[in-house]
C-alpha cells in the first residue's frame, strides 16, 4: 500500500509539473504573438511622426500664405507695417523697410513672445486680428513636435531673408522633412538647421524654411 501510494503521489506531481509548465509550441506562440505587438507599436508609432510631419509641413504652408496675404492686402508685412497702429488696438508701428527684424540687419528668431514691441512678436497679432491665424495676442505659434514658431528676416548659412523657424525638431524629422522637399543637406538650400542633423543620431535642433 505505500508503495503504491508513493506511485500516485509521484505521478500526480508529474502531471501537475507538465500542466504548469510550457511547451516548445506554447512558447513559439508566446513569442508571435510579442512580435506582432511590438511590430503594431512600431507601426503606430510611424504613423504619429508621420502625421506631425504632416501638420508642420501644412502649418509652415499656411503662415508663409498668411505672411504674404497680408502683404497683398495691406502693402507690408505684418509686424514691419508702419500703419498697424491705425488698424488694431494694441499693436505697434514697425518701420515699413521691408523686413520683419530689427533694422536692416539679420534678426534672429524670438521664441518667447509674449507682448508688443518688437516687430517679429506683432507679426502675429497682425496676422491673428486679420484672421489669418488663429489665437489671440502676441504668443508665438506651437507647433506638432511641441516647440514655438517664429518668423524673421533672418541669416541662416549663408542666405539672408525672411525664415519661418520651428525649434525643437527632432533630428529624424528634420532629416526627413529636409530629403522631401530640399536637397537633403542640412547647411544648404531652402530648409536648413541649427545644426548638422543629418548626422546627428538624436537631439532635437531649429527647423528654419526660407519663405
Amino acid at each position: 500500500m505505500e508503495t503504491k501510494a508513493k506511485y500516485e503521489r509521484l505521478h500526480h506531481d508529474r502531471k501537475a509539473t507538465g500542466r504548469n509548465g510550457f511547451t516548445v509550441i506554447e512558447l513559439a506562440v508566446v513569442m508571435v504573438i510579442i512580435g506582432i505587438i511590438i511590430g503594431l507599436v512600431v507601426k503606430g508609432q510611424a504613423l504619429i511622426v508621420n502625421g506631425q510631419l504632416k501638420q508642420l509641413v501644412n502649418q509652415k504652408e499656411k503662415i508663409a500664405g498668411a505672411f504674404y496675404g497680408y502683404r497683398e492686402r495691406f502693402a507690408y508685412y505684418p509686424g514691419d507695417d508702419p500703419n498697424a497702429s491705425k488698424k488694431f488696438s494694441g499693436a505697434a508701428n514697425g518701420n515699413g523697410n521691408g523686413r520683419v527684424g530689427v533694422g536692416a540687419g539679420a534678426t534672429a528668431p524670438n521664441f518667447a513672445c509674449r507682448e508688443t514691441g518688437t516687430e517679429q512678436c506683432d507679426l502675429w497679432f497682425e496676422l491673428r486680428k486679420t484672421n489669418y491665424v488663429s489665437g489671440a495676442g502676441f504668443a508665438n505659434p506651437r507647433h506638432a513636435f511641441s516647440g514655438n514658431v517664429a518668423l524673421t528676416y533672418n541669416s541662416v548659412g549663408t542666405a539672408a531673408g525672411h525664415w519661418l523657424a520651428f525649434e525643437d525638431v527632432p533630428s529624424d524629422a528634420c532629416r526627413d522633412l529636409d530629403r522631401r522637399y530640399d536637397d537633403g543637406i542640412w547647411s544648404t538650400g531652402g530648409i536648413q538647421g541649427s545644426g548638422d542633423y543629418t548626422r546627428a543620431a538624436g537631439g532635437k535642433f531649429t527647423l528654419f524654411f526660407r519663405l
